[in-house]
């Protein structure tokens, strides 16, 4: 192992020490409370990507957010990860809230969007953002604007699928008519640090459908 990755690796331990100390300094009460139990109030599904830590971007402290992230934060009902992960924080966890979070600058969405090769099992990952490109494409929806619009407009459709998808969820839809759990969708640019909520509301006859088409028991 190369000295480089070892001392990037032996920093980030150091940095744990720092951050354990200054916690245990700034506030005393968190750690301890923390390894007692969890209760966050949110639900964050988002992207892998470096660039996007939710509790840093949020400026949360540990124990305040739920957490799955897989690349380019695709959400489908058949991903057992993403689906245990929702099942688990809105019926053990009891969120309130649900966030499919996106960003600029997206590498598995520029790939979709360039529909180039990726390799291995990310092609067959990065079929369900190919086939909103797809509808993009025949929708004009990418006439007229660049490929940093093209990009931007591709992340935004891709979180409200997101959206839909969990709010398609038997546990989630329960949980919206019984406690009043919210699911929202944003895209964060990493250039400039900001969250941007996405217009993801739907009209009451939809709502009223989607009850009758997806909720079971």
């Amino acid at each position: 192992m190369s000295s480089e990755k070892t001392s990037a690796f032996h920093t980030l331990l150091s940095q744990n020490k720092s951050f354990a100390s200054k916690t245990q300094s700034q506030n005393p009460d968190l750690l301890s409370k923390c390894a007692k139990g969890q209760s966050p109030s949110t639900l964050w599904l988002g992207c892998s990507d470096s660039r996007c830590p939710e509790t840093t971007l949020l400026a949360a402290q540990p124990g305040d957010v739920f957490v799955h992230r897989n690349i380019a934060n695709v959400i489908t009902p058949h991903d057992m990860s993403s689906q245990s992960v929702i099942y688990y924080a809105v019926n053990y966890l009891k969120v309130q809230h649900v966030v499919v979070a996106g960003h600029t600058s997206c590498g598995g969405v520029a790939a979709a969007l360039g529909n180039n090769v990726v390799g291995g099992t990310m092609d067959a990952w990065l079929m369900p953002v190919r086939e909103l490109r797809s509808q993009l494409l025949e929708s004009g929806a990418f006439e007229g604007v660049d490929d940093k619009e093209k990009g931007l407009r591709l992340v935004e459709a891709n979180v409200k699928r997101g959206v839909d998808v969990v709010r398609r969820n038997p546990e989630v839809l329960r949980a919206m008519g019984e406690r009043g759990v919210e699911v929202h969708g944003v895209v964060y640019d990493v250039g400039t640090g900001e969250i941007r909520e996405l217009d993801t509301g739907e009209e009451e006859a939809g709502m009223r459908k989607r009850l009758e088409n997806f909720k079971v028991g």
